[in-house]
């Protein structure tokens, strides 16, 4: 057990000090306009820390979108290999595999941002909880630690927690933070699955447990978030808060083909398109605004060349002349070329 504490104490005193050196700084800055013992300042310096850790992962984030929508496009090819190959269970990994590797697709990027999140988390959990203990942590100093601990939000210390509230206030507020958490953390992966996801999608394993995701996740985080100070409580919902917007702005603008948010902004383009009096670009089918792809004009048909035929078949197939002679008596009896008596 002495050498797993050392392993996990090597591994997270790098993160208290990241973790407090962000939240001092920003600190220092609400600090001066709040008070310095506020739990407004504090409030907004655990705002500020996530905005941080957040902007600093916006390209896993964008891995991640990019990741989860090839995994949805590929989801009708991996039901043909679990077809083909489902009773060899070696053969259908190994084609799998292979496929992940063609179309440059890493299943665990969906999953990188929570999972680095997490020993952030992590940290700034054990910061509150230790500080509000009074021990120190990362760069904070005893002066800081004290103003954490008691620092007072409507009420109620961001130190506390639901399970070890004293005060209405404490339990009120600490709940509609849970409420908050689990509510944003199931609308956030609802909005990828409704919104960015193809119908042949919507039926593979892969959307099986993307399904499953949707429910356990919100009931894990309720379940624990009884035990979360505020101050964490609150880290978690602004963090959700974040996905939700950056995954709106990436699905509105840029969503994957033959999902809802796609024909959405079809409708958005082809709106833009007559405000502007821009012509509808035409699609292979000819249907106005569902492709880019422009029809090409008919081309004129080739003369056809005749066909090779001997002097004999040439003759055979021209038409009958006339016979050419003198002309014929009428029935006068007497010769067209003639007078009179």
């Amino acid at each position: 057990m002495s050498f797993l504490g050392d392993l996990g104490s090597i591994i997270m005193t790098p993160l208290y000090y990241l973790t407090s050196v962000i939240l001092s700084g920003f600190h220092a800055v609400f600090g001066t306009v709040f008070g310095y013992d506020s739990g407004a300042a504090w409030a907004l310096s655990i705002i500020g820390l996530t905005m941080t850790i957040r902007a600093a992962l916006i390209p896993l984030f964008v891995k991640q979108i990019k990741s989860s929508r090839n995994m949805q496009m590929l989801q009708p090819k991996l039901k043909e290999l679990r077809t083909k190959y489902g009773h060899d269970r070696e053969r259908f990994a190994q084609e799998q595999m292979k496929l992940f590797k063609d179309s440059g697709t890493n299943p665990l990027a969906s999953c990188m941002p929570l999972l680095l999140q997490m020993p952030i988390f992590i940290a700034l959990f054990r910061l509150i909880d230790q500080a509000a203990k009074g021990n120190v942590r990362g760069v904070l100093t005893e002066k800081q630690v004290e103003s954490l601990a008691n620092a007072t939000l409507f009420g109620a210390k961001i130190s506390d927690t639901f399970t070890g509230a004293e005060t209405t206030n404490v339990r009120v507020l600490a709940a509609v933070l849970v409420i908050a958490m689990t509510a944003t953390t199931f609308l956030t992966q609802r909005q990828l699955m409704t919104k960015n996801m193809p119908p042949d999608a919507m039926t593979g394993q892969y959307a099986q447990q993307q399904k499953m995701l949707l429910y356990i996740l919100p009931v894990v985080f309720a379940v624990g978030g009884i035990a979360f100070p505020i101050g964490v409580l609150l880290y978690w919902t602004t963090s959700n808060l974040w996905t939700m917007c950056q995954q709106f702005y990436v699905i509105r603008n840029n969503p994957a083909p033959g999902t809802p948010a796609f024909k959405a902004k079809e409708l958005r383009d082809q709106e833009k398109r007559a405000r502007r009096g821009e012509p509808e670009p035409q699609a292979e089918t000819g249907t106005p605004g569902t492709a880019t792809a422009v029809v090409e004009p008919p081309q004129q048909p080739r003369r056809q060349q005749p066909k090779k035929q001997s002097r004999e078949q040439r003759r055979k197939n021209q038409p009958p002349r006339p016979p050419q002679g003198k002309p014929k008596p009428d029935e006068s009896g007497g010769s067209a070329a003639a007078g009179g008596s």
